[in-house]
């Protein structure tokens, strides 16, 4: 016997019929002997309807207030998941973040899981109960409820699978694993068997939408088994994520092609190349929870130094307001230029630690392409680089078929 937890995304309980299909793949492995916390996300389009309905009552709505309502979305799930195993005979009980006490820290929207009370998980699970969880939310110390961010229920489950020890973290979203690359851009992408844990992280913060990338940090930290799986597949063995790698690992030298296409670039010109001019234009931005991808500083010339850094394109409005304000008078730069049409690309894998000429491979077949690299960066296991976001799909398979991804 295991004990399992199983997360479902919104598109695996987006009406009734779906939540009685979960409600049938867990009778299959509760029916195996398995212990079974299932977690649970709103149904498909429940949280953008909420957010929509808060923004009539207030332009920018109260972060407290707004925590209130999305995740709301969550509990309706958890409850109808629960009712639809009792009629099949299957008991089973609801929580809500609060209630079990995912206790979180007070940033909201955006909170961060600190504590895991998982005394009452026990006890029904020892009692032969289905726990159903209602993902995406907890609460703080002084009771206030909190949401996750996009794509909580994924930290959720695997914090809940950490606390609690489980044995695996199954995934089920509508996609049947990790694949070499999106296959809505390449058909001839692959399913990959197994992944390293390494490389799901970067693929995850790459732009890979699979997972969100603080459930696989937490997954990595913990130690947690994960496995990627399609909620309409009930024989598919998904993509497992793994945290050695095995000696098939080291025939790939690439693993996938992740991809962005909500990035935007800024460029702060001719400032002064002293130290701690990093910080001057990043510390404002860090303090207001934006978060920096790309950094490239420029050689000096002339005592001066060009800055150039990536954001999410959501975010560039308030960035640029905050270099305007709390930057700009400090360190008195040339130009600050701004571009919102381009996309993130990047090359995984673990196979470059020991491979060499891969960004060459890579730099030629994008010039054979006709198409321009603006921003390069690199890591152990990684290549990005930044293209016009009207080039990528081109890039991406280019890319893909040169690296020869779609073969096993």
């Amino acid at each position: 016997m295991s004990l399992i937890v199983q997360k479902f995304g919104g598109t695996s309980v987006a009406n009734g019929d779906r939540i009685n299909a979960v409600a049938d793949r867990v009778e299959k492995f509760k029916k195996e002997g398995h212990q079974i916390i299932v977690v649970v996300s709103a149904m498909s389009g429940e949280t953008n309807k909420l957010i929509g309905l808060a923004e009539e009552m207030m332009e920018s709505p109260d972060p407290r207030e707004l925590d209130a309502i999305v995740s709301t979305g969550e509990q309706v799930t958890a409850g109808l998941t629960a009712l639809a195993l009792i009629n099949i005979g299957i008991p089973a009980k609801s929580y809500s973040g609060y209630q079990i006490k995912i206790l979180t820290d007070q940033a909201h929207t955006k909170a961060r899981i600190l504590k895991i009370d998982e005394k009452a998980i026990r006890q029904d699970l020892d009692a032969g109960n289905v726990v159903v969880i209602a993902g995406f939310q907890g609460v703080d110390e002084i009771g206030n409820i909190t949401t996750l961010g996009r794509g909580g229920s994924d930290t959720t489950a695997v914090a809940i699978a950490a606390a609690i020890n489980a044995d695996e973290c199954q995934i089920y979203t509508d996609v049947d694993g990790i694949y070499t690359t999106d296959p809505r851009v390449v058909k001839e992408a692959r399913r990959l068997k197994s992944i390293t844990f390494e490389e799901m992280l970067e693929m995850a913060s790459l732009g890979s939408k699979v997972l969100q990338t603080r459930s696989v940090e937490f997954a990595g930290k913990y130690k947690v088994k994960l496995r990627v799986l399609s909620s309409f597949d009930a024989y598919g063995e998904g993509t497992i994520i793994t945290f050695e790698e095995d000696e098939k690992m080291e025939e790939p030298i690439i693993s996938g092609i992740a991809f962005n296409r909500d990035e935007a670039e800024i460029n702060v010109l001719g400032v002064p190349d002293t130290p701690g001019i990093a910080y001057q234009i990043l510390g404002p931005i860090a303090d207001a929870n934006i978060d920096v991808d790309m950094i490239i500083q420029n050689v000096s010339k002339d005592g001066t130094t060009d800055f150039t850094f990536t954001i999410n394109k959501r975010d560039l409005k308030t960035t640029l307001e905050i270099i305007d304000t709390k930057v700009k008078g400090i360190i008195h730069p040339r130009e600050i230029i701004s571009d919102e049409k381009i996309a993130k690309l990047s090359l995984v894998g673990v196979g470059m630690r020991s491979h060499a000429g891969i960004a060459s491979k890579m730099f030629k077949t994008l010039s054979d392409e006709g198409i321009n690299i603006s921003t390069i960066s690199t890591s152990e296991i990684k290549i990005s680089i930044i293209v016009e976001e009207k080039m990528l799909d081109r890039a991406v398979k280019a890319l893909h078929k040169i690296f020869e991804l779609e073969k096993a």
